[in-house]
């Protein structure tokens, strides 16, 4: 079931297809409406084809999580502490590390 937001968001894509933050806005909307695996899929897009869109990291990682994927969580925070280190943004590189050590914690 598609919103009535996704469809707005999907018509400003029309004109900016490229514009990852429609992309990431996309990726929650579908997460938030419970279709799990166009999130991750579109998560994973943003991850390959605009790999510093730093936010992306944190709410795929989560998103494995709740899938028990935690391997792939572990790897995804990790990736995005690198990301977030080149791209200078330190408040980004701090919760994704928090996030990743948590759930190691958890997995212990």
């Amino acid at each position: 079931m598609k919103t009535e937001r996704l469809k707005q968001l999907n018509s400003l894509l029309v004109s900016s297809p490229n514009d990852p933050f429609l992309l990431y806005a996309i990726a929650k909307e579908y997460e938030g409406i419970g279709d799990m695996t166009t999130a991750a899929a579109s998560y994973l897009g943003l991850c390959t084809h605009h790999p510093d869109y730093v936010g992306t990291y944190y709410h795929y990682a989560k998103l494995l999580e709740k899938q028990e994927n935690y391997e792939e969580a572990l790897r995804i925070y990790s990736t995005g502490m690198l990301v977030a280190k080149k791209v200078g943004d330190q408040h980004a590189h701090g919760e994704l590390a928090n996030a990743k050590l948590n759930l190691e914690y958890e997995l212990d």
